[in-house]
């Protein structure tokens, strides 16, 4: 008769943990899940800072501009890319619905290589990197310096500075 009070006992206490873990992976799941493909997410500007980057300086940060159309918000790394090079990488980033504007520590050693470099923005989505799409290139051209400025930039620089 001990065996089985014992028994039941083992089982009611079973099933109590096993309830409580999925009602804690379901609390998880549903709190802040991964990026889903085919959400829209699109890059609207990157720029570095410094900019312009003289020879020998790195860049200290990206600062992306991203707008997100999809339900609530999701999680997900964010890598700035200049072909196979990592640029910047921000892990863990809680993407808001609307725009986003974020900021991406540069990896340190980054260093410009060409006279002209193109960048792109990936993002973890379910797991995998997926190219960010953008309505533009975003590339640095040297000419003395390396710089990411577009005729269209010319008075936010200097209203930032202040």
């Amino acid at each position: 008769m001990d065996w089985l009070k014992a028994m039941i006992l083992t089982a009611l206490f079973s099933a109590t943990i096993a309830d409580f873990n999925a009602a804690a992976m379901a609390a998880d799941w549903g709190r802040s899940g991964s990026c889903r493909r085919g959400e829209p997410i699109q890059i609207q500007d990157l720029d570095m800072r410094p900019d312009p980057v003289i020879e020998g300086q790195r860049v200290r940060f990206w600062r992306i501009n991203l707008r997100y159309d999809g339900r609530g918000e999701c999680e997900t790394n964010i890598y700035v890319r200049e072909g196979n090079n990592i640029a910047g990488a921000l892990r863990n980033y809680t993407i808001h619905n609307g725009m986003n504007e974020i900021q991406v520590p540069a990896n340190d050693g980054f260093r410009f290589r060409t006279r002209e470099s193109c960048f792109n923005v990936q993002v973890d989505l379910e797991g995998s990197r997926r190219p960010v799409d953008a309505e533009k290139r975003f590339c640095a051209t040297q000419r003395v310096v390396w710089s990411m400025r577009e005729p269209e930039d010319r008075g936010r620089f200097e209203a930032n500075r202040r």
